[in-house]
Protein backbone atom coordinates (compact mmCIF):
# COMPACT_ATOMS: atom_id res chain seq x y z
CA UNK A 1 0.00 0.00 0.00
CA UNK A 2 0.99 3.38 -0.89
CA UNK A 3 1.28 6.35 1.72
CA UNK A 4 -1.30 8.00 -0.66
CA UNK A 5 -4.04 5.33 -0.68
CA UNK A 6 -3.24 4.90 3.32
CA UNK A 7 -3.63 8.48 3.56
CA UNK A 8 -7.20 8.01 1.49
CA UNK A 9 -8.53 5.19 4.01
CA UNK A 10 -7.76 7.48 7.13
CA UNK A 11 -9.54 10.57 5.34
CA UNK A 12 -12.75 8.12 4.71
CA UNK A 13 -12.33 6.90 8.78
CA UNK A 14 -11.14 10.08 10.58
CA UNK A 15 -13.99 12.73 8.86
CA UNK A 16 -15.96 10.12 8.30
CA UNK A 17 -16.41 11.43 4.88
CA UNK A 18 -20.39 10.32 2.69
CA UNK A 19 -19.43 6.56 2.79
CA UNK A 20 -18.80 6.14 6.59
CA UNK A 21 -21.19 9.36 7.65
CA UNK A 22 -22.64 8.24 11.11
CA UNK A 23 -25.71 10.03 12.82
CA UNK A 24 -25.37 10.87 16.03
CA UNK A 25 -22.92 12.42 19.10
CA UNK A 26 -22.90 9.33 20.70
CA UNK A 27 -22.75 7.15 17.28
CA UNK A 28 -19.00 9.47 16.78
CA UNK A 29 -17.87 9.05 19.96
CA UNK A 30 -17.95 5.04 19.95
CA UNK A 31 -16.20 4.77 16.92
CA UNK A 32 -13.67 6.65 17.42
CA UNK A 33 -13.11 5.66 21.52
CA UNK A 34 -12.10 8.83 22.44
CA UNK A 35 -12.06 12.68 21.31
CA UNK A 36 -9.56 15.38 22.46
CA UNK A 37 -11.62 17.83 24.01
CA UNK A 38 -9.60 20.12 26.62
CA UNK A 39 -10.59 22.96 24.55
CA UNK A 40 -14.64 22.61 24.52
CA UNK A 41 -15.10 24.92 21.22
CA UNK A 42 -12.62 22.66 19.72
CA UNK A 43 -14.68 19.58 20.86
CA UNK A 44 -17.91 20.88 19.49
CA UNK A 45 -16.13 21.18 16.35
CA UNK A 46 -14.70 18.29 15.69
CA UNK A 47 -18.10 16.70 16.60
CA UNK A 48 -20.09 19.40 13.82
CA UNK A 49 -17.67 18.70 11.28
CA UNK A 50 -18.66 15.01 11.45
CA UNK A 51 -22.07 15.93 11.59
CA UNK A 52 -23.09 17.83 8.32
CA UNK A 53 -25.83 20.53 8.86
CA UNK A 54 -25.72 20.58 12.63
CA UNK A 55 -25.52 23.26 14.41
CA UNK A 56 -23.57 24.16 18.07
CA UNK A 57 -26.71 23.97 19.93
CA UNK A 58 -27.25 20.39 18.31
CA UNK A 59 -24.46 19.01 19.81
CA UNK A 60 -24.63 21.11 23.04
CA UNK A 61 -28.08 19.29 23.64
CA UNK A 62 -26.61 16.18 22.36
CA UNK A 63 -24.20 16.60 25.67
CA UNK A 64 -26.74 17.20 27.75
CA UNK A 65 -28.51 14.02 26.81
CA UNK A 66 -25.26 12.66 27.46
CA UNK A 67 -24.59 10.71 24.40
CA UNK A 68 -21.10 11.60 25.43
CA UNK A 69 -18.73 12.84 28.65
CA UNK A 70 -15.70 14.60 29.47
CA UNK A 71 -12.89 13.75 31.53
CA UNK A 72 -9.29 12.33 31.98
CA UNK A 73 -9.30 8.68 30.10
CA UNK A 74 -5.63 9.00 29.18
CA UNK A 75 -2.40 10.44 29.12
CA UNK A 76 -4.01 13.63 31.57
CA UNK A 77 -5.96 14.81 29.27
CA UNK A 78 -9.29 15.79 28.30
CA UNK A 79 -11.56 13.83 26.12
CA UNK A 80 -14.95 13.27 25.42
CA UNK A 81 -15.98 9.01 25.53
CA UNK A 82 -19.06 7.00 25.53
CA UNK A 83 -20.42 7.54 28.71
CA UNK A 84 -20.85 3.92 30.04
CA UNK A 85 -16.78 3.27 28.88
CA UNK A 86 -15.74 6.13 31.03
CA UNK A 87 -15.43 4.02 34.49
CA UNK A 88 -13.11 0.77 32.22
CA UNK A 89 -10.96 3.79 30.56
CA UNK A 90 -9.95 5.32 33.83
CA UNK A 91 -9.20 1.95 35.05
CA UNK A 92 -7.29 1.08 31.96
CA UNK A 93 -5.23 4.02 30.89
CA UNK A 94 -6.29 7.02 32.88
CA UNK A 95 -4.55 5.30 35.93
CA UNK A 96 -1.11 5.31 34.10
CA UNK A 97 -1.34 9.10 35.08
CA UNK A 98 -1.85 9.16 38.49
CA UNK A 99 1.61 7.47 38.63
CA UNK A 100 3.20 10.84 38.15
CA UNK A 101 0.29 13.08 40.77
CA UNK A 102 2.61 12.25 43.48
CA UNK A 103 5.72 14.51 41.74
CA UNK A 104 3.09 16.66 40.34
CA UNK A 105 1.54 17.32 43.75
CA UNK A 106 5.28 17.93 45.56
CA UNK A 107 5.93 20.71 43.17
CA UNK A 108 2.69 22.88 43.98
CA UNK A 109 3.28 22.06 47.73
CA UNK A 110 0.22 19.84 48.02
CA UNK A 111 0.21 16.67 50.22
CA UNK A 112 -0.95 13.41 49.71
CA UNK A 113 -3.67 13.45 52.72
CA UNK A 114 -4.66 17.18 51.65
CA UNK A 115 -5.43 15.61 47.97
CA UNK A 116 -7.35 12.72 49.38
CA UNK A 117 -9.55 15.31 51.70
CA UNK A 118 -10.48 17.41 48.38
CA UNK A 119 -11.74 14.64 46.44
CA UNK A 120 -13.91 13.76 49.53
CA UNK A 121 -15.27 17.50 50.01
CA UNK A 122 -15.75 17.13 45.98
CA UNK A 123 -17.60 14.43 46.52
CA UNK A 124 -19.43 15.15 49.15
CA UNK A 125 -20.52 18.86 47.41
CA UNK A 126 -21.81 16.77 44.51
CA UNK A 127 -23.48 13.86 46.47
CA UNK A 128 -27.50 14.09 45.60
CA UNK A 129 -27.60 14.47 41.64
CA UNK A 130 -25.53 18.23 42.11
CA UNK A 131 -23.88 19.75 39.38
CA UNK A 132 -21.24 22.36 39.99
CA UNK A 133 -19.57 25.09 37.83
CA UNK A 134 -15.76 25.36 38.40
CA UNK A 135 -16.14 28.06 40.46
CA UNK A 136 -18.71 26.46 43.06
CA UNK A 137 -16.33 23.18 42.98
CA UNK A 138 -13.83 26.10 44.28
CA UNK A 139 -15.65 27.47 46.61
CA UNK A 140 -16.71 23.97 48.05
CA UNK A 141 -13.03 23.09 48.37
CA UNK A 142 -12.55 26.27 50.65
CA UNK A 143 -15.39 25.74 52.62
CA UNK A 144 -14.08 22.04 53.22
CA UNK A 145 -10.86 23.52 54.62
CA UNK A 146 -9.11 22.65 51.47
CA UNK A 147 -7.70 26.37 50.53
CA UNK A 148 -7.53 26.06 45.99
CA UNK A 149 -4.87 28.54 45.55
CA UNK A 150 -2.77 28.98 42.85
CA UNK A 151 -2.37 25.41 40.85
CA UNK A 152 -3.79 23.31 43.63
CA UNK A 153 -7.61 24.19 41.98
CA UNK A 154 -7.40 22.40 38.88
CA UNK A 155 -5.03 19.44 40.46
CA UNK A 156 -7.71 19.06 42.60
CA UNK A 157 -10.33 18.65 40.01
CA UNK A 158 -8.19 16.33 37.69
CA UNK A 159 -7.49 14.67 40.73
CA UNK A 160 -10.88 13.77 41.36
CA UNK A 161 -12.31 12.80 37.88
CA UNK A 162 -8.71 10.80 37.63
CA UNK A 163 -9.68 8.80 40.50
CA UNK A 164 -13.16 8.32 39.05
CA UNK A 165 -14.91 10.64 41.49
CA UNK A 166 -16.20 13.27 39.48
CA UNK A 167 -16.50 13.88 35.26
CA UNK A 168 -16.94 17.22 33.34
CA UNK A 169 -20.42 17.50 32.75
CA UNK A 170 -21.58 20.11 29.82
CA UNK A 171 -20.98 24.02 30.42
CA UNK A 172 -23.72 25.89 31.85
CA UNK A 173 -22.87 29.33 30.02
CA UNK A 174 -18.95 29.50 29.70
CA UNK A 175 -18.64 27.75 32.70
CA UNK A 176 -17.09 23.89 33.16
CA UNK A 177 -19.56 21.66 35.68
CA UNK A 178 -18.89 19.11 37.29
CA UNK A 179 -21.04 16.02 38.50
CA UNK A 180 -20.43 12.76 40.15
CA UNK A 181 -19.65 10.16 37.47
CA UNK A 182 -21.05 7.61 39.42
CA UNK A 183 -24.09 9.59 39.51
CA UNK A 184 -24.42 10.58 35.89
CA UNK A 185 -23.55 7.04 34.40
CA UNK A 186 -25.17 4.94 36.83
CA UNK A 187 -24.81 2.06 34.55
CA UNK A 188 -21.00 1.50 33.42
CA UNK A 189 -19.90 -1.22 31.29
CA UNK A 190 -17.33 -3.20 33.40
CA UNK A 191 -15.27 -5.44 30.78
CA UNK A 192 -12.28 -7.45 31.86
CA UNK A 193 -8.98 -5.55 31.64
CA UNK A 194 -8.14 -7.87 27.82
CA UNK A 195 -11.76 -7.10 26.92
CA UNK A 196 -10.74 -3.74 27.67
CA UNK A 197 -7.34 -3.19 25.96
CA UNK A 198 -9.61 -5.40 22.78
CA UNK A 199 -11.97 -2.74 22.84
CA UNK A 200 -9.87 0.07 23.23
CA UNK A 201 -7.61 -1.24 19.90
CA UNK A 202 -10.42 -2.11 18.26
CA UNK A 203 -11.71 1.85 18.33
CA UNK A 204 -8.37 3.39 17.65
CA UNK A 205 -7.25 1.57 14.39
CA UNK A 206 -10.54 1.67 12.90
CA UNK A 207 -11.18 5.45 12.98
CA UNK A 208 -7.37 6.37 12.84
CA UNK A 209 -6.51 3.35 10.88
CA UNK A 210 -3.90 2.23 9.26
CA UNK A 211 -1.29 3.33 11.55
CA UNK A 212 1.63 2.14 14.07
CA UNK A 213 1.74 0.57 17.08
CA UNK A 214 3.87 3.18 18.57
CA UNK A 215 0.91 5.23 17.21
CA UNK A 216 -1.22 3.75 19.85
CA UNK A 217 1.03 3.69 22.16
CA UNK A 218 1.37 7.11 21.87
CA UNK A 219 -2.80 7.84 21.83
CA UNK A 220 -3.58 5.29 24.83
CA UNK A 221 -0.08 5.83 26.85
CA UNK A 222 -0.36 1.82 27.55
CA UNK A 223 2.24 -0.62 26.51
CA UNK A 224 3.36 -2.27 23.12
CA UNK A 225 2.67 -5.35 25.51
CA UNK A 226 -0.85 -4.23 26.53
CA UNK A 227 -0.80 -3.72 22.58
CA UNK A 228 -0.12 -7.02 21.67
CA UNK A 229 -2.80 -8.13 24.36
CA UNK A 230 -5.76 -6.03 22.55
CA UNK A 231 -4.48 -7.07 19.22
CA UNK A 232 -4.88 -10.50 19.76
CA UNK A 233 -8.50 -10.07 21.68
CA UNK A 234 -9.40 -7.79 18.29
CA UNK A 235 -8.54 -11.00 16.39
CA UNK A 236 -9.71 -11.06 12.40
CA UNK A 237 -11.39 -7.81 12.87
CA UNK A 238 -8.38 -5.90 12.24
CA UNK A 239 -5.61 -6.48 9.68
CA UNK A 240 -1.89 -5.56 9.21
CA UNK A 241 -0.72 -3.85 6.37
CA UNK A 242 2.61 -2.48 4.84
CA UNK A 243 2.62 1.21 3.67
CA UNK A 244 5.70 2.06 1.80
CA UNK A 245 7.55 -0.57 4.08
CA UNK A 246 6.01 0.57 7.43
CA UNK A 247 3.97 -1.81 9.42
CA UNK A 248 1.00 -0.65 10.30
CA UNK A 249 -2.36 -2.10 11.24
CA UNK A 250 -5.66 -1.27 9.79
CA UNK A 251 -9.50 -2.24 9.94
CA UNK A 252 -10.26 -4.65 6.91
CA UNK A 253 -13.75 -3.01 5.74
CA UNK A 254 -11.95 0.79 5.84
CA UNK A 255 -9.52 -1.20 3.37
CA UNK A 256 -12.12 -2.76 1.35
CA UNK A 257 -14.26 0.33 0.79
CA UNK A 258 -11.55 2.05 -1.25
CA UNK A 259 -8.28 3.78 -1.41
CA UNK A 260 -9.03 6.61 -4.04
CA UNK A 261 -8.07 10.08 -2.22
CA UNK A 262 -11.05 12.08 -2.41
CA UNK A 263 -10.28 16.00 -3.22
CA UNK A 264 -12.34 16.83 -0.28
CA UNK A 265 -11.30 19.95 2.02
CA UNK A 266 -12.12 20.33 5.78
CA UNK A 267 -11.87 23.29 8.22
CA UNK A 268 -10.77 20.96 11.17
CA UNK A 269 -9.91 22.73 15.01
CA UNK A 270 -7.03 22.51 16.71
CA UNK A 271 -7.16 20.08 18.90
CA UNK A 272 -8.90 17.02 16.34
CA UNK A 273 -8.12 13.58 16.60
CA UNK A 274 -7.10 13.99 12.91
CA UNK A 275 -3.93 15.36 13.89
CA UNK A 276 -3.39 14.64 17.10
CA UNK A 277 -4.27 11.04 17.03
CA UNK A 278 -0.72 9.68 15.87
CA UNK A 279 3.01 9.73 17.13
CA UNK A 280 4.12 10.34 13.35
CA UNK A 281 1.51 12.95 11.24
CA UNK A 282 4.15 12.50 7.95
CA UNK A 283 1.09 10.97 6.26
CA UNK A 284 -0.86 14.06 7.09
CA UNK A 285 1.76 17.00 6.71
CA UNK A 286 5.34 18.10 5.49
CA UNK A 287 7.20 18.05 8.62
CA UNK A 288 8.86 21.10 8.03
CA UNK A 289 5.26 22.42 8.57
CA UNK A 290 4.66 20.90 11.89
CA UNK A 291 6.09 24.03 13.79
CA UNK A 292 3.51 25.89 11.89
CA UNK A 293 0.96 23.34 13.31
CA UNK A 294 2.43 23.36 17.13
CA UNK A 295 3.75 26.71 17.23
CA UNK A 296 7.04 25.99 19.83
CA UNK A 297 6.37 22.80 20.85
CA UNK A 298 4.35 23.42 23.27
CA UNK A 299 1.35 21.20 22.60
CA UNK A 300 -1.18 23.93 21.68
CA UNK A 301 -2.29 23.05 17.65
CA UNK A 302 -3.44 25.02 15.36
CA UNK A 303 -6.96 24.83 13.56
CA UNK A 304 -5.99 23.19 10.40
CA UNK A 305 -7.55 23.32 6.79
CA UNK A 306 -7.35 19.96 4.87
CA UNK A 307 -6.93 19.32 0.84
CA UNK A 308 -7.27 15.82 0.22
CA UNK A 309 -6.05 14.58 3.19
CA UNK A 310 -3.00 16.76 3.41
CA UNK A 311 -2.63 19.82 5.59
CA UNK A 312 -2.49 23.37 3.60
CA UNK A 313 -3.59 26.14 6.07
CA UNK A 314 -4.15 27.27 9.48
CA UNK A 315 -6.53 29.52 10.57
CA UNK A 316 -7.54 31.12 13.64
CA UNK A 317 -11.43 32.63 14.17
CA UNK A 318 -12.56 35.50 15.79
CA UNK A 319 -16.31 35.42 16.61
CA UNK A 320 -18.04 39.11 16.82
CA UNK A 321 -21.39 39.95 17.13
CA UNK A 322 -22.26 40.29 13.13
CA UNK A 323 -19.80 37.57 11.49
CA UNK A 324 -17.10 35.11 12.22
CA UNK A 325 -13.82 36.63 11.01
CA UNK A 326 -11.22 33.68 9.85
CA UNK A 327 -7.48 34.78 8.93
CA UNK A 328 -6.18 32.05 7.08
CA UNK A 329 -2.18 31.34 7.17
CA UNK A 330 -1.09 29.12 3.93
CA UNK A 331 1.47 26.48 4.70
CA UNK A 332 3.04 26.95 0.90
CA UNK A 333 1.04 29.30 -1.75
CA UNK A 334 -2.38 28.74 -2.37
CA UNK A 335 -4.04 29.54 -6.23
CA UNK A 336 -7.08 31.11 -6.56
CA UNK A 337 -9.12 27.88 -7.13
CA UNK A 338 -7.66 26.36 -3.67
CA UNK A 339 -8.32 29.68 -1.94
CA UNK A 340 -11.83 29.36 -2.94
CA UNK A 341 -12.92 25.80 -2.31
CA UNK A 342 -11.06 27.04 1.28
CA UNK A 343 -13.59 29.39 2.00
CA UNK A 344 -15.79 27.09 0.72
CA UNK A 345 -14.86 24.72 3.37
CA UNK A 346 -14.89 27.25 6.32
CA UNK A 347 -18.86 28.16 5.74
CA UNK A 348 -20.21 25.14 7.81
CA UNK A 349 -18.42 26.56 10.67
CA UNK A 350 -19.66 29.77 10.49
CA UNK A 351 -22.85 28.42 9.88
CA UNK A 352 -22.33 25.83 13.06
CA UNK A 353 -21.63 29.17 15.13
CA UNK A 354 -24.67 31.00 13.34
CA UNK A 355 -22.72 33.73 11.96
CA UNK A 356 -21.62 35.31 8.62
CA UNK A 357 -17.95 33.99 7.69
CA UNK A 358 -15.60 36.64 6.73
CA UNK A 359 -12.17 35.10 5.49
CA UNK A 360 -9.08 37.30 5.64
CA UNK A 361 -5.75 36.13 3.85
CA UNK A 362 -2.51 36.65 5.04
CA UNK A 363 0.83 34.70 3.60
CA UNK A 364 2.70 34.71 6.57
CA UNK A 365 1.92 33.19 9.94
CA UNK A 366 2.34 35.21 13.21
CA UNK A 367 4.52 34.38 15.59
CA UNK A 368 3.70 32.43 18.92
CA UNK A 369 2.81 34.13 21.82
CA UNK A 370 2.65 33.20 25.69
Amino acid sequence: MTTGEALAVRLHSLLLTPGRRLGSVAAIVEWFGAMQAQDMASGLWSLGVRLPGSVAADVEAALERREAIRTWPMRGTVHLVPPADARWMLDLMGVRALAGAAKRRATIGLSERTADRGVEVLAEALAGGKRLTRAACLDALAAGGVTPGGQLGYHLLWYASQRGVTCIAPHVGKEQTFVLLDEWVPEPNRPSREEALGLIVRRYFRSHGPATRQDFVRWTGLTLADTRTGLAVAGDTLTTVRVDGTEMIADPAALAAGTTTRDDWAALPGFDEYMLGYKDRALMVDKHHLDRIVPGGNGVFQSTLVAAGRTVATWKRTLGRKAVTVDVFPLAPLAAAARTRAEAALEPYAAFVGLPLRVRWSEVEPAATG
